[in-house]
Protein backbone atom coordinates (compact mmCIF):
# COMPACT_ATOMS: atom_id res chain seq x y z
CA UNK A 1 0.00 0.00 0.00
CA UNK A 2 1.31 3.50 -0.39
CA UNK A 3 2.30 5.96 2.73
CA UNK A 4 -1.44 7.64 1.90
CA UNK A 5 -3.27 4.31 2.13
CA UNK A 6 -1.33 3.52 5.33
CA UNK A 7 -1.72 7.67 6.91
CA UNK A 8 -5.71 6.75 6.18
CA UNK A 9 -6.23 3.48 7.33
CA UNK A 10 -4.64 5.06 10.48
CA UNK A 11 -6.88 7.49 10.74
CA UNK A 12 -9.72 4.88 10.75
CA UNK A 13 -8.65 3.09 13.16
CA UNK A 14 -7.42 5.85 15.36
CA UNK A 15 -10.98 6.87 15.23
CA UNK A 16 -12.02 3.19 15.92
CA UNK A 17 -9.66 3.32 19.44
CA UNK A 18 -10.77 6.62 19.77
CA UNK A 19 -15.34 6.46 19.59
CA UNK A 20 -14.50 2.96 21.21
CA UNK A 21 -12.56 4.57 24.60
CA UNK A 22 -14.93 7.44 24.43
CA UNK A 23 -11.39 9.95 24.93
CA UNK A 24 -13.95 13.01 23.62
CA UNK A 25 -17.12 13.92 22.05
CA UNK A 26 -17.78 11.74 19.50
CA UNK A 27 -18.35 14.48 16.65
CA UNK A 28 -15.24 16.05 17.98
CA UNK A 29 -13.17 13.25 17.30
CA UNK A 30 -14.55 12.59 13.69
CA UNK A 31 -13.67 15.64 12.21
CA UNK A 32 -10.35 15.87 13.70
CA UNK A 33 -9.00 12.60 11.88
CA UNK A 34 -11.00 13.68 8.87
CA UNK A 35 -9.22 16.89 9.33
CA UNK A 36 -5.64 15.65 9.45
CA UNK A 37 -6.36 13.84 6.35
CA UNK A 38 -7.42 17.26 4.68
CA UNK A 39 -4.03 18.88 6.02
CA UNK A 40 -1.64 16.38 5.11
CA UNK A 41 -3.69 16.11 1.50
CA UNK A 42 -3.71 19.81 0.98
CA UNK A 43 0.15 20.49 2.38
CA UNK A 44 1.57 17.74 0.10
CA UNK A 45 -1.09 17.82 -2.47
CA UNK A 46 -0.88 14.04 -3.30
CA UNK A 47 -4.07 12.78 -5.15
CA UNK A 48 -4.78 9.80 -3.37
CA UNK A 49 -5.81 12.05 -0.26
CA UNK A 50 -9.36 14.05 -0.39
CA UNK A 51 -9.26 17.48 -1.39
CA UNK A 52 -11.19 19.71 1.19
CA UNK A 53 -14.32 19.83 -1.70
CA UNK A 54 -14.19 15.79 -1.60
CA UNK A 55 -13.55 15.14 2.58
CA UNK A 56 -16.81 17.59 3.20
CA UNK A 57 -18.81 16.15 0.33
CA UNK A 58 -20.67 13.87 2.94
CA UNK A 59 -22.51 16.70 4.82
CA UNK A 60 -24.27 17.25 1.44
CA UNK A 61 -25.88 13.43 1.56
CA UNK A 62 -29.43 12.96 1.32
CA UNK A 63 -29.65 10.70 3.88
CA UNK A 64 -27.88 12.99 6.22
CA UNK A 65 -30.54 15.76 5.73
CA UNK A 66 -33.38 12.97 5.31
CA UNK A 67 -32.43 12.60 8.84
CA UNK A 68 -32.28 15.88 9.63
CA UNK A 69 -35.89 16.29 8.53
CA UNK A 70 -37.04 13.38 10.41
CA UNK A 71 -35.56 14.24 13.86
CA UNK A 72 -37.88 17.46 13.10
CA UNK A 73 -41.01 14.80 12.40
CA UNK A 74 -40.60 12.94 15.50
CA UNK A 75 -40.22 16.10 17.60
CA UNK A 76 -43.88 16.45 16.37
CA UNK A 77 -44.78 13.23 17.43
CA UNK A 78 -43.04 13.86 20.99
CA UNK A 79 -44.43 17.14 21.77
CA UNK A 80 -47.89 15.47 21.07
CA UNK A 81 -47.79 12.24 22.61
CA UNK A 82 -48.70 10.60 19.43
CA UNK A 83 -46.35 7.87 20.15
CA UNK A 84 -47.84 7.02 23.35
CA UNK A 85 -51.74 7.58 21.71
CA UNK A 86 -50.69 4.73 19.20
CA UNK A 87 -49.70 2.30 21.72
CA UNK A 88 -50.78 3.21 24.81
CA UNK A 89 -54.25 1.46 24.10
CA UNK A 90 -52.94 -1.71 22.81
CA UNK A 91 -50.66 -2.25 25.97
CA UNK A 92 -53.51 -1.38 28.48
CA UNK A 93 -55.34 -4.32 27.65
CA UNK A 94 -52.66 -7.06 28.86
CA UNK A 95 -54.08 -9.45 30.84
CA UNK A 96 -51.09 -11.87 31.39
CA UNK A 97 -47.00 -11.44 31.24
CA UNK A 98 -47.17 -13.65 27.42
CA UNK A 99 -50.00 -11.35 27.04
CA UNK A 100 -48.35 -8.30 27.27
CA UNK A 101 -44.61 -9.47 26.06
CA UNK A 102 -46.91 -9.71 22.26
CA UNK A 103 -49.17 -6.33 23.17
CA UNK A 104 -45.56 -4.48 23.36
CA UNK A 105 -42.61 -6.06 21.62
CA UNK A 106 -45.04 -6.99 18.12
CA UNK A 107 -46.33 -3.14 17.79
CA UNK A 108 -42.74 -1.92 18.67
CA UNK A 109 -40.80 -3.84 15.85
CA UNK A 110 -43.36 -2.53 13.61
CA UNK A 111 -43.82 1.11 14.69
CA UNK A 112 -39.92 1.18 14.87
CA UNK A 113 -39.34 0.46 11.11
CA UNK A 114 -40.85 3.58 10.28
CA UNK A 115 -39.72 6.01 13.14
CA UNK A 116 -36.71 6.08 14.60
CA UNK A 117 -36.67 4.00 17.99
CA UNK A 118 -35.62 6.30 20.57
CA UNK A 119 -39.06 8.13 21.18
CA UNK A 120 -41.30 4.84 20.81
CA UNK A 121 -38.72 3.30 23.81
CA UNK A 122 -39.51 7.00 25.59
CA UNK A 123 -43.28 6.77 25.43
CA UNK A 124 -43.39 3.09 26.35
CA UNK A 125 -41.20 2.84 29.24
CA UNK A 126 -43.48 3.85 32.12
CA UNK A 127 -46.82 2.36 30.17
CA UNK A 128 -44.91 -1.10 30.26
CA UNK A 129 -43.69 -0.47 33.95
CA UNK A 130 -47.41 0.49 34.86
CA UNK A 131 -48.34 -2.80 33.00
CA UNK A 132 -46.33 -5.05 35.03
CA UNK A 133 -47.44 -3.60 38.02
CA UNK A 134 -51.36 -4.49 37.21
CA UNK A 135 -50.53 -8.52 35.87
CA UNK A 136 -47.35 -8.83 38.59
CA UNK A 137 -44.74 -8.90 36.41
CA UNK A 138 -41.51 -7.60 36.96
CA UNK A 139 -40.59 -4.81 34.73
CA UNK A 140 -36.91 -6.37 33.81
CA UNK A 141 -38.47 -9.20 32.07
CA UNK A 142 -40.13 -6.22 29.81
CA UNK A 143 -38.05 -2.93 29.18
CA UNK A 144 -34.88 -4.83 27.90
CA UNK A 145 -36.83 -7.19 24.87
CA UNK A 146 -38.53 -3.57 24.25
CA UNK A 147 -35.39 -2.13 23.33
CA UNK A 148 -34.09 -4.96 21.30
CA UNK A 149 -37.57 -5.37 19.72
CA UNK A 150 -37.24 -1.27 18.60
CA UNK A 151 -33.38 -2.32 17.35
CA UNK A 152 -34.94 -5.10 15.22
CA UNK A 153 -37.76 -3.27 13.44
CA UNK A 154 -35.43 -0.93 12.36
CA UNK A 155 -33.42 -3.26 10.61
CA UNK A 156 -36.76 -3.90 8.30
CA UNK A 157 -36.97 -0.66 5.96
CA UNK A 158 -34.14 1.92 4.60
CA UNK A 159 -36.05 4.65 6.96
CA UNK A 160 -35.81 2.19 10.18
CA UNK A 161 -33.01 3.86 11.41
CA UNK A 162 -30.37 6.20 10.22
CA UNK A 163 -27.64 3.81 9.73
CA UNK A 164 -29.98 2.54 6.57
CA UNK A 165 -30.55 5.80 5.26
CA UNK A 166 -26.82 6.63 5.20
CA UNK A 167 -25.70 3.42 3.83
CA UNK A 168 -28.54 3.08 1.06
CA UNK A 169 -27.49 6.90 -0.09
CA UNK A 170 -24.05 6.29 0.16
CA UNK A 171 -24.72 3.05 -1.83
CA UNK A 172 -26.81 4.82 -4.98
CA UNK A 173 -24.00 8.02 -5.09
CA UNK A 174 -21.77 5.61 -6.58
CA UNK A 175 -23.68 2.87 -8.09
CA UNK A 176 -26.42 3.38 -10.34
CA UNK A 177 -29.36 1.41 -9.81
CA UNK A 178 -32.21 0.88 -6.93
CA UNK A 179 -32.59 0.12 -3.43
CA UNK A 180 -35.92 -0.21 -2.58
CA UNK A 181 -37.68 1.00 0.52
CA UNK A 182 -38.05 -2.38 2.00
CA UNK A 183 -34.75 -3.90 0.98
CA UNK A 184 -33.33 -4.31 4.53
CA UNK A 185 -36.82 -6.62 5.01
CA UNK A 186 -35.67 -9.64 3.42
CA UNK A 187 -33.25 -10.22 6.32
CA UNK A 188 -35.06 -7.80 8.52
CA UNK A 189 -38.24 -9.40 8.61
CA UNK A 190 -37.21 -13.03 9.25
CA UNK A 191 -34.57 -11.54 12.13
CA UNK A 192 -37.19 -9.74 13.56
CA UNK A 193 -40.10 -12.82 13.27
CA UNK A 194 -37.15 -15.31 15.30
CA UNK A 195 -36.31 -12.54 17.58
CA UNK A 196 -39.40 -11.81 19.10
CA UNK A 197 -40.20 -15.02 19.37
CA UNK A 198 -36.34 -16.01 20.88
CA UNK A 199 -37.70 -13.17 23.37
CA UNK A 200 -41.35 -14.22 24.47
CA UNK A 201 -40.19 -17.70 24.79
CA UNK A 202 -36.91 -16.83 26.54
CA UNK A 203 -36.66 -13.30 28.44
CA UNK A 204 -38.52 -14.68 31.52
CA UNK A 205 -35.60 -17.78 32.15
CA UNK A 206 -32.50 -15.74 30.63
CA UNK A 207 -33.52 -11.91 32.16
CA UNK A 208 -33.52 -12.17 36.16
CA UNK A 209 -36.50 -10.66 38.18
CA UNK A 210 -34.39 -8.34 40.14
CA UNK A 211 -37.19 -6.93 42.15
CA UNK A 212 -40.96 -7.27 42.07
CA UNK A 213 -42.92 -5.81 40.38
CA UNK A 214 -42.71 -1.61 39.30
CA UNK A 215 -44.68 1.21 38.21
CA UNK A 216 -42.88 4.30 36.59
CA UNK A 217 -43.16 5.75 39.98
CA UNK A 218 -41.76 2.57 42.09
CA UNK A 219 -38.80 0.74 40.02
CA UNK A 220 -35.93 -1.33 40.83
CA UNK A 221 -33.61 1.62 41.62
CA UNK A 222 -32.02 2.88 44.71
CA UNK A 223 -32.17 6.47 45.12
CA UNK A 224 -29.45 7.94 47.26
CA UNK A 225 -30.88 11.12 48.82
CA UNK A 226 -29.87 13.84 50.52
CA UNK A 227 -32.06 16.53 53.16
CA UNK A 228 -31.29 19.06 55.62
CA UNK A 229 -33.03 19.50 59.10
CA UNK A 230 -34.45 22.79 58.94
CA UNK A 231 -32.27 24.99 62.47
CA UNK A 232 -36.06 26.45 62.83
CA UNK A 233 -37.93 23.46 61.83
CA UNK A 234 -39.95 21.08 64.21
CA UNK A 235 -37.12 18.01 64.12
CA UNK A 236 -34.58 19.59 65.53
CA UNK A 237 -33.96 17.97 69.23
CA UNK A 238 -35.94 14.91 68.33
CA UNK A 239 -34.33 11.49 67.91
CA UNK A 240 -34.39 9.34 64.40
CA UNK A 241 -37.24 7.43 65.71
CA UNK A 242 -39.03 10.02 67.47
CA UNK A 243 -39.25 11.75 64.28
CA UNK A 244 -41.17 9.04 62.55
CA UNK A 245 -37.88 8.08 60.32
CA UNK A 246 -37.54 4.54 61.21
CA UNK A 247 -40.95 4.22 59.55
CA UNK A 248 -40.73 5.22 56.19
CA UNK A 249 -41.44 2.19 53.98
CA UNK A 250 -38.84 1.27 51.45
CA UNK A 251 -35.85 3.93 52.85
CA UNK A 252 -33.82 4.14 55.61
CA UNK A 253 -31.16 6.71 56.88
CA UNK A 254 -27.67 5.22 55.68
CA UNK A 255 -25.70 8.24 57.86
CA UNK A 256 -26.01 11.80 59.36
CA UNK A 257 -23.27 14.28 58.20
CA UNK A 258 -22.91 16.79 61.09
CA UNK A 259 -20.30 19.24 59.83
CA UNK A 260 -16.83 17.02 59.44
CA UNK A 261 -18.03 14.64 61.09
CA UNK A 262 -20.20 11.32 59.56
CA UNK A 263 -22.76 9.97 62.62
CA UNK A 264 -24.46 6.82 62.39
CA UNK A 265 -28.04 6.42 61.95
CA UNK A 266 -29.27 5.12 65.66
CA UNK A 267 -32.88 5.34 66.21
CA UNK A 268 -32.37 7.19 69.66
CA UNK A 269 -29.55 9.91 67.48
CA UNK A 270 -31.53 13.26 68.02
CA UNK A 271 -31.41 15.33 65.13
CA UNK A 272 -29.60 19.01 64.92
CA UNK A 273 -30.53 21.49 62.44
CA UNK A 274 -28.38 21.96 59.31
CA UNK A 275 -27.79 17.64 59.51
CA UNK A 276 -27.08 15.88 56.06
CA UNK A 277 -29.24 13.01 56.31
CA UNK A 278 -28.23 10.46 53.52
CA UNK A 279 -31.06 8.24 52.82
CA UNK A 280 -31.16 5.63 50.36
CA UNK A 281 -34.62 4.05 49.41
CA UNK A 282 -37.39 3.49 46.55
CA UNK A 283 -38.98 7.01 44.45
CA UNK A 284 -42.55 6.84 46.11
CA UNK A 285 -40.80 7.22 49.55
CA UNK A 286 -38.25 9.83 48.36
CA UNK A 287 -40.83 12.06 47.07
CA UNK A 288 -42.70 11.53 50.54
CA UNK A 289 -39.44 12.78 52.31
CA UNK A 290 -40.32 16.42 50.48
CA UNK A 291 -43.64 16.45 52.45
CA UNK A 292 -42.15 15.80 56.07
CA UNK A 293 -42.09 19.51 57.89
CA UNK A 294 -38.67 20.15 59.18
CA UNK A 295 -36.74 18.74 56.04
CA UNK A 296 -35.21 20.74 53.57
CA UNK A 297 -33.33 20.02 49.96
CA UNK A 298 -29.61 20.36 50.27
CA UNK A 299 -28.66 24.07 50.77
CA UNK A 300 -32.42 24.81 50.05
CA UNK A 301 -31.86 24.71 46.62
CA UNK A 302 -35.63 23.74 45.87
CA UNK A 303 -36.46 27.02 46.83
CA UNK A 304 -34.27 29.08 45.29
CA UNK A 305 -35.24 28.14 41.69
CA UNK A 306 -37.00 30.95 39.44
CA UNK A 307 -40.26 29.35 39.33
CA UNK A 308 -43.41 29.29 41.96
CA UNK A 309 -44.06 25.82 44.26
CA UNK A 310 -47.15 25.35 42.59
CA UNK A 311 -45.65 24.84 39.02
CA UNK A 312 -42.77 22.43 39.95
CA UNK A 313 -42.70 18.99 39.25
CA UNK A 314 -40.19 16.44 39.79
CA UNK A 315 -38.94 14.92 36.93
CA UNK A 316 -36.23 11.45 36.35
CA UNK A 317 -33.73 12.17 33.85
CA UNK A 318 -31.20 9.78 32.84
CA UNK A 319 -27.82 11.47 32.13
CA UNK A 320 -26.60 10.93 28.58
CA UNK A 321 -23.34 9.30 27.11
CA UNK A 322 -23.44 13.38 25.45
CA UNK A 323 -24.12 15.11 28.78
CA UNK A 324 -21.70 17.69 29.22
CA UNK A 325 -21.44 17.18 33.32
CA UNK A 326 -20.12 14.01 32.64
CA UNK A 327 -17.20 13.49 35.47
CA UNK A 328 -18.45 16.62 37.05
CA UNK A 329 -20.00 16.64 40.82
CA UNK A 330 -23.45 17.86 41.11
CA UNK A 331 -22.08 20.93 43.08
CA UNK A 332 -20.25 21.56 39.69
CA UNK A 333 -23.13 20.70 37.64
CA UNK A 334 -24.60 23.90 38.87
CA UNK A 335 -27.65 22.65 38.17
CA UNK A 336 -30.00 25.58 39.13
CA UNK A 337 -28.15 28.40 37.00
CA UNK A 338 -27.77 26.38 33.99
CA UNK A 339 -31.22 24.17 33.86
CA UNK A 340 -33.38 26.53 36.43
CA UNK A 341 -33.86 22.53 38.23
CA UNK A 342 -32.61 21.09 41.97
CA UNK A 343 -31.55 17.74 42.22
CA UNK A 344 -33.28 16.30 44.57
CA UNK A 345 -31.83 12.27 44.45
CA UNK A 346 -29.31 10.17 42.36
CA UNK A 347 -29.72 6.48 41.84
CA UNK A 348 -26.58 4.49 39.82
CA UNK A 349 -28.72 1.02 39.44
CA UNK A 350 -28.67 -1.12 42.72
CA UNK A 351 -25.57 0.63 44.14
CA UNK A 352 -25.51 2.94 47.25
CA UNK A 353 -23.49 5.86 46.27
CA UNK A 354 -21.82 7.61 49.15
CA UNK A 355 -21.64 10.66 50.73
CA UNK A 356 -23.38 13.98 49.64
CA UNK A 357 -25.45 14.47 46.56
CA UNK A 358 -23.60 17.56 45.67
CA UNK A 359 -20.13 14.95 45.70
CA UNK A 360 -21.69 12.84 43.22
CA UNK A 361 -19.55 12.67 39.89
CA UNK A 362 -22.05 12.04 37.41
CA UNK A 363 -21.90 8.74 34.86
CA UNK A 364 -23.78 7.77 32.24
CA UNK A 365 -26.66 6.09 32.70
CA UNK A 366 -27.15 8.10 36.26
CA UNK A 367 -31.06 8.69 37.05
CA UNK A 368 -31.43 11.83 38.82
CA UNK A 369 -34.64 12.85 40.13
CA UNK A 370 -35.28 17.11 39.42
CA UNK A 371 -37.31 19.25 40.87
CA UNK A 372 -38.17 21.74 37.90
CA UNK A 373 -40.13 23.56 35.59
CA UNK A 374 -42.59 21.85 33.24
CA UNK A 375 -40.41 23.32 30.43
CA UNK A 376 -37.54 21.48 31.69
CA UNK A 377 -39.10 18.83 29.91
CA UNK A 378 -38.32 20.34 26.61
CA UNK A 379 -35.28 21.70 27.46
CA UNK A 380 -33.47 18.89 28.43
CA UNK A 381 -34.52 17.19 25.21
CA UNK A 382 -33.09 20.37 23.52
CA UNK A 383 -29.83 20.37 25.15
CA UNK A 384 -29.65 16.34 24.55
CA UNK A 385 -27.74 15.83 28.28
CA UNK A 386 -30.51 13.87 29.24
CA UNK A 387 -33.04 11.21 28.15
CA UNK A 388 -36.06 12.23 29.78
CA UNK A 389 -37.75 9.02 31.43
CA UNK A 390 -40.86 9.91 33.13
CA UNK A 391 -42.33 13.20 34.83
CA UNK A 392 -43.44 11.55 38.40
CA UNK A 393 -47.27 11.39 38.75
CA UNK A 394 -48.32 13.46 35.68
CA UNK A 395 -48.12 13.57 32.17
CA UNK A 396 -45.20 15.18 30.43
CA UNK A 397 -46.86 15.99 26.83
CA UNK A 398 -48.18 19.20 26.68
CA UNK A 399 -50.59 19.23 22.94
CA UNK A 400 -52.53 16.19 23.42
CA UNK A 401 -55.20 17.34 21.00
CA UNK A 402 -52.56 17.66 18.16
CA UNK A 403 -51.83 13.80 18.87
CA UNK A 404 -54.18 12.31 15.70
CA UNK A 405 -52.80 14.87 13.44
CA UNK A 406 -48.63 14.11 14.56
CA UNK A 407 -49.78 10.35 13.75
CA UNK A 408 -51.30 10.97 9.92
CA UNK A 409 -48.44 13.25 8.97
CA UNK A 410 -46.38 9.92 10.26
CA UNK A 411 -48.38 7.82 8.30
CA UNK A 412 -48.25 9.81 5.46
CA UNK A 413 -44.71 10.23 5.04
CA UNK A 414 -44.40 6.79 5.24
CA UNK A 415 -46.85 5.51 3.05
CA UNK A 416 -45.68 7.75 0.47
CA UNK A 417 -42.08 7.14 0.87
CA UNK A 418 -42.65 3.59 0.45
CA UNK A 419 -44.71 3.20 -2.67
CA UNK A 420 -41.77 5.65 -4.36
CA UNK A 421 -44.78 8.33 -4.85
CA UNK A 422 -41.92 10.89 -4.00
CA UNK A 423 -38.46 10.31 -2.36
CA UNK A 424 -37.84 9.95 1.87
CA UNK A 425 -35.79 12.73 1.25
CA UNK A 426 -38.83 14.56 -0.12
CA UNK A 427 -41.56 13.30 2.08
CA UNK A 428 -39.47 13.56 5.22
CA UNK A 429 -39.05 17.20 4.29
CA UNK A 430 -42.48 17.86 3.34
CA UNK A 431 -44.13 15.90 7.14
CA UNK A 432 -41.35 18.21 8.81
CA UNK A 433 -43.00 21.47 7.40
CA UNK A 434 -46.69 19.93 8.55
CA UNK A 435 -45.56 19.23 11.59
CA UNK A 436 -44.80 22.72 12.37
CA UNK A 437 -47.77 23.97 10.53
CA UNK A 438 -50.46 21.64 11.98
CA UNK A 439 -48.52 22.91 15.29
CA UNK A 440 -48.09 19.88 16.49
CA UNK A 441 -44.23 21.27 17.18
CA UNK A 442 -43.24 24.95 17.17
CA UNK A 443 -40.13 26.11 14.60
CA UNK A 444 -37.55 26.22 17.65
CA UNK A 445 -38.72 22.68 18.91
CA UNK A 446 -37.81 21.28 15.50
CA UNK A 447 -34.82 23.04 15.17
CA UNK A 448 -33.49 22.13 18.24
CA UNK A 449 -34.76 18.62 18.27
CA UNK A 450 -31.98 17.90 15.77
CA UNK A 451 -29.26 16.20 17.20
CA UNK A 452 -26.17 17.57 15.03
CA UNK A 453 -23.88 15.03 17.10
CA UNK A 454 -25.44 12.91 15.25
CA UNK A 455 -25.09 14.71 11.88
CA UNK A 456 -21.23 15.67 12.47
CA UNK A 457 -20.29 12.22 12.88
CA UNK A 458 -22.51 10.74 9.56
CA UNK A 459 -21.03 13.79 7.78
CA UNK A 460 -17.09 13.03 9.12
CA UNK A 461 -17.52 9.10 8.63
CA UNK A 462 -18.21 9.35 4.92
CA UNK A 463 -15.07 11.89 4.20
CA UNK A 464 -13.06 9.42 6.17
CA UNK A 465 -14.89 6.51 4.12
CA UNK A 466 -14.53 8.12 0.69
CA UNK A 467 -10.29 8.60 1.63
CA UNK A 468 -10.42 4.83 2.25
CA UNK A 469 -11.61 4.48 -1.14
CA UNK A 470 -9.56 7.18 -2.54
CA UNK A 471 -6.32 6.25 -1.05
CA UNK A 472 -6.39 2.49 -1.56
CA UNK A 473 -6.95 1.65 2.15
CA UNK A 474 -10.15 -0.65 1.10
CA UNK A 475 -9.30 -2.55 -1.09
CA UNK A 476 -6.31 -3.43 0.43
CA UNK A 477 -8.34 -4.21 3.69
CA UNK A 478 -10.95 -6.07 0.78
CA UNK A 479 -8.21 -7.91 -0.74
CA UNK A 480 -6.96 -9.22 3.05
CA UNK A 481 -10.28 -10.45 4.23
CA UNK A 482 -10.66 -12.11 0.71
CA UNK A 483 -7.53 -13.98 1.14
CA UNK A 484 -8.51 -14.61 4.53
CA UNK A 485 -12.07 -16.79 3.44
CA UNK A 486 -9.98 -18.18 0.74
CA UNK A 487 -11.79 -16.87 -1.94
CA UNK A 488 -14.93 -18.13 -0.95
CA UNK A 489 -18.11 -15.26 -0.77
CA UNK A 490 -19.63 -16.61 2.15
CA UNK A 491 -16.79 -16.64 4.08
CA UNK A 492 -16.15 -13.04 3.27
CA UNK A 493 -19.95 -11.91 3.79
CA UNK A 494 -19.80 -13.72 7.09
CA UNK A 495 -16.46 -12.06 8.53
CA UNK A 496 -17.56 -8.87 7.62
CA UNK A 497 -21.03 -9.19 8.89
CA UNK A 498 -19.32 -9.72 12.26
CA UNK A 499 -16.75 -7.23 11.94
CA UNK A 500 -19.22 -4.54 11.66
CA UNK A 501 -21.31 -6.14 14.51
CA UNK A 502 -18.11 -5.62 16.84
CA UNK A 503 -17.69 -2.20 15.35
CA UNK A 504 -21.42 -1.53 16.40
CA UNK A 505 -20.84 -2.37 19.85
CA UNK A 506 -17.59 -0.14 20.53
CA UNK A 507 -18.63 2.51 18.71
CA UNK A 508 -21.76 4.39 17.22
CA UNK A 509 -23.62 2.80 14.53
CA UNK A 510 -23.34 5.15 12.11
CA UNK A 511 -19.65 5.29 11.92
CA UNK A 512 -19.37 1.38 12.08
CA UNK A 513 -21.52 0.83 8.73
CA UNK A 514 -19.79 4.25 7.00
CA UNK A 515 -16.17 2.33 7.63
CA UNK A 516 -17.14 -0.89 6.95
CA UNK A 517 -19.51 0.00 3.79
CA UNK A 518 -16.28 0.67 1.78
CA UNK A 519 -14.20 -2.23 2.53
CA UNK A 520 -17.58 -4.63 1.85
CA UNK A 521 -18.43 -2.96 -1.78
CA UNK A 522 -14.82 -3.64 -2.17
CA UNK A 523 -14.67 -6.81 -1.45
CA UNK A 524 -17.98 -7.69 -3.22
CA UNK A 525 -16.17 -5.91 -6.55
CA UNK A 526 -13.24 -8.19 -6.25
CA UNK A 527 -15.15 -11.30 -5.95
CA UNK A 528 -17.50 -10.52 -9.18
CA UNK A 529 -20.46 -10.83 -7.12
CA UNK A 530 -23.75 -8.02 -6.45
CA UNK A 531 -22.57 -5.50 -3.95
CA UNK A 532 -26.11 -4.91 -2.91
CA UNK A 533 -25.72 -8.26 -0.51
CA UNK A 534 -22.66 -7.27 1.32
CA UNK A 535 -24.47 -3.63 1.61
CA UNK A 536 -27.63 -5.61 2.95
CA UNK A 537 -25.73 -7.23 5.65
CA UNK A 538 -23.86 -4.14 6.75
CA UNK A 539 -27.17 -2.25 6.79
CA UNK A 540 -28.61 -5.31 9.40
CA UNK A 541 -25.06 -5.96 11.28
CA UNK A 542 -24.44 -2.51 12.31
CA UNK A 543 -27.74 -2.30 14.11
CA UNK A 544 -27.25 -5.55 16.01
CA UNK A 545 -26.05 -3.78 18.78
CA UNK A 546 -27.56 -6.26 21.66
CA UNK A 547 -24.49 -7.20 23.57
CA UNK A 548 -23.69 -4.66 25.80
CA UNK A 549 -25.67 -1.36 27.53
CA UNK A 550 -23.69 1.51 25.35
CA UNK A 551 -23.76 -0.17 21.97
CA UNK A 552 -27.55 1.90 21.19
CA UNK A 553 -29.22 4.66 23.01
CA UNK A 554 -32.26 2.61 24.00
CA UNK A 555 -30.12 0.18 25.65
CA UNK A 556 -28.94 2.50 27.99
CA UNK A 557 -32.12 4.13 28.25
CA UNK A 558 -33.34 0.98 29.99
CA UNK A 559 -29.98 -0.03 31.92
CA UNK A 560 -30.69 1.74 35.15
CA UNK A 561 -34.81 2.09 34.52
CA UNK A 562 -34.38 -1.67 34.63
CA UNK A 563 -32.25 -2.11 37.39
CA UNK A 564 -29.90 -4.52 34.60
CA UNK A 565 -26.27 -5.58 34.96
CA UNK A 566 -23.49 -5.59 32.42
CA UNK A 567 -23.77 -8.96 32.56
CA UNK A 568 -28.09 -9.60 31.77
CA UNK A 569 -26.87 -7.26 28.00
CA UNK A 570 -24.50 -10.06 27.04
CA UNK A 571 -26.69 -13.27 28.66
CA UNK A 572 -29.85 -12.32 27.06
CA UNK A 573 -28.57 -10.14 23.85
CA UNK A 574 -25.65 -13.05 22.34
CA UNK A 575 -28.30 -15.73 21.09
CA UNK A 576 -30.07 -12.79 19.84
CA UNK A 577 -27.10 -11.57 17.72
CA UNK A 578 -26.43 -15.42 16.88
CA UNK A 579 -29.68 -15.66 15.64
CA UNK A 580 -29.65 -12.46 13.61
CA UNK A 581 -26.22 -13.30 12.10
CA UNK A 582 -27.69 -17.02 11.38
CA UNK A 583 -30.34 -15.15 9.41
CA UNK A 584 -28.44 -12.90 6.99
CA UNK A 585 -26.12 -16.12 6.52
CA UNK A 586 -29.35 -18.14 5.05
CA UNK A 587 -30.91 -15.68 3.59
CA UNK A 588 -28.08 -13.23 1.76
CA UNK A 589 -26.59 -16.06 0.22
CA UNK A 590 -29.56 -17.70 -0.84
CA UNK A 591 -31.61 -14.41 -2.09
CA UNK A 592 -29.24 -12.21 -3.25
CA UNK A 593 -25.77 -14.22 -3.88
Amino acid sequence: MPWEAWLTLAAAVGLLVSLAFRVAATDLLAVAFLAMLVVVGDLTSHALLPTPAEAVSGFGNTGLLTIGFLFAVVAGLEMTGGTRLATGWFLDRARSFRDAQVRILLPVAMISGFLNNTPVVVALIPIVDDVCKRIGASASRLLLPLSYAAILGGMCTVMGTSTNLIVRDEYLAKHDGTLGFFAPAIVGVPATVLGVAYMVLFSSKLIPARRPAVSASDDPKKYTVEMQVDPAGPLVGKSIEDAGLRALPGLYIAEIQRGQQVIAAKPAERLRGDDALILVGALDTVVDLRKIRGLLTPDDQGRKLEIPAWRRTLVEAVVSPRCSLLGKTIREGRFRSNYNAAVVAVARGDRRLEGKIGDVELESGDVLLLEASPSFLHRARELRDFYLVSRVGTDSVRRHDRAWVAIAVMLWMVVVAAAGVMSILSASMAAAMAMILFRCCTTNEARRAVDWRVLIVIGAAIGIGNAMEKSGAAAALASALVGLANNDPIVTLALIFLATMLCTELITNNAAALLMLTVAMEAAGKLGIDEKSFVIAVMVAASASFLTPFGYQTNLMVYTVGGYRVGDYLRFGLPLSLIVFATAMVIIPWALM
